[in-house]
């Protein structure tokens, strides 16, 4: 399985989602849908993913306006993650967990 993280930046909740999901053992990557995002969403992004997350609703539907060819058969769930952590902060990693585990079926 193939997991795609996006957030605006790619600077935090994106990239720490990508970490944990690769430490089970998923191949993951992230980018994000802001025009100053440090790694940009793209075709080939979402080509490559099996799933695709975001962390906020209107991500969803942003992500959904932008591509939506490339997300036609794509599994496409939202965490509902606030942007208001860091780079692998705990309470984000604490949050995030269960949300990953169960869309991810990492029991």
């Amino acid at each position: 399985m193939n997991a795609l993280f996006l957030c605006g930046k790619a600077r935090a909740r994106s990239p720490t989602c990508a970490d944990l999901a690769t430490s089970w053992g998923i191949a993951s990557d992230f980018a994000g849908l802001s025009a100053d995002a440090d790694e940009k969403v793209g075709v080939e992004h979402l080509d490559w993913a099996d799933i695709v997350f975001v962390m906020e609703a209107r991500q969803r539907k942003r992500l959904q306006a932008l591509f939506p060819a490339a997300l036609r058969g794509k599994r496409l769930v939202v965490l509902n993650i606030p942007d208001r952590f860091a780079r692998n902060d705990p309470a984000l990693v604490a949050l995030v967990t269960p949300k990953l585990r169960v869309a991810l079926r990492q029991d």
